[in-house]
């Protein structure tokens, strides 16, 4: 997993609330297990039409925001079905934070397993940002800092869990954390071989 310390750019405004993880990747996509390659398919029915074709109305077809890293929504992002094909398709296409009123508890969670940083803060804060994104201002995250720093200097401190934090900045998913624990494990096994032998 790929580490988060800072992040700068554009933001996409998605000032939508209810976004469930079907409208974020519909479940006919879901056949892969692989974690690329589903960012074409992020919002498909949002960004085409019956026959496959870009729709013109709809923010992530536009520049500059076909290449945005943040995404700001409306409250409850991330409902419905607890499928992880839903941040590997945001991670995918490039977004490695997603600022709203609130999310969905299991996507939340999927969030910081996948190296994206979802950041809850209040429907003013929020709709503030999705005002900068609208008028296609650069933000940035400092994630050691807490801080999101607005294009005129203005900043906005966010909440997260200590332990999360960590594991974004190091870049450490489950299986890192696991590996940074081999050697206990290993000796763990050792001991369990010579006290219990017959279980070889």
């Amino acid at each position: 997993m790929n580490k988060f310390i800072t992040l700068s750019g554009i933001a996409a405004p998605l000032p939508m609330i209810n976004v469930d993880t079907d409208m974020i990747i519909p479940k006919q996509f879901l056949k892969t297990i692989k974690r690329s390659g589903l960012g074409k398919n992020l919002f498909y029915e949002l960004r085409y039409d019956l026959q496959g074709n870009i729709k013109n109305d709809f923010v992530l077809n536009w520049d500059p925001y076909k290449s945005a890293k943040i995404l700001v929504a409306g409250a409850n992002f991330g409902c419905g079905s607890s499928r992880e094909h839903a941040p590997w398709s945001l991670l995918d296409f490039g977004f490695r934070s997603i600022i709203a009123p609130s999310f969905a508890d299991i996507f939340y969670n999927n969030c910081f397993k996948n190296g994206i940083l979802p950041i809850k803060l209040d429907q003013n804060n929020v709709d503030q940002l999705i005002k900068e994104a609208e008028n296609k201002k650069n933000l940035t995250i400092n994630l050691e800092e807490q801080l999101i720093i607005q294009e005129n200097g203005n900043s906005i401190l966010f909440e997260i869990d200590p332990f999360r934090k960590k594991c974004l900045i190091e870049g450490l998913d489950d299986i890192g954390l696991t590996f940074k624990k081999v050697e206990k494990i290993d000796d763990f096994e050792k001991n369990v071989h010579q006290k219990y032998p017959w279980l070889i």
